[in-house]
């Protein structure tokens, strides 16, 4: 097993970040620009082109902000829409097969939660570092908090 990173960590995907905050951007300001240079627009169908890039904009940033935090008391688990605390004896096991869109945590109640903020999309050797790292911190710290 390779040596344990130092707590605390935090895994989330960066080129896919970047790429969706930048498409945000320049969707944001090609619709802004679009509605200030069209002539035969009024104000009020101007600020819907406004608001409309905005809000693709806050799309796009919602996706980009999937991460996945490791600390000293357990694991912080960020998706799209929801935040989830997991304290490390509560994670069973780290899975990556091949073909999964990001890694799933398996947890001590049965259920499996996934865990977007590890992805192999456009990072794939990224992603399987990480899936081992958050393992092996699992492996090492899950069993310290058992009775």
């Amino acid at each position: 097993m390779s040596e344990l990173p130092a707590l605390p960590v935090t895994f989330r995907p960066g080129r896919t970040r970047a790429v969706l905050l930048t498409a945000g951007v320049a969707i944001f300001v090609v619709i802004s620009a679009v509605a200030l240079l069209l002539e035969k627009l009024g104000p009020g169908e101007r600020l819907s082109f406004i608001l409309t890039g905005a809000l693709m904009f806050g799309v796009l940033a919602m996706l980009a902000r999937v991460k996945v935090v490791a600390d000293d008391s357990g694991v912080t688990v960020v998706n799209i829409a929801s935040r989830r605390r997991l304290d490390w004896a509560e994670i069973i096991q780290v899975n990556l097969r091949p073909g999964d869109p990001w890694v799933f945590l398996n947890l001590s109640d049965g259920t499996s939660l996934p865990a977007l903020g590890i992805q192999p999309g456009i990072a794939k050797q990224q992603a399987i570092a990480d899936a081992r790292a958050l393992r092996a911190l699992v492996e090492a710290r899950g069993t310290r908090d058992l009775p």
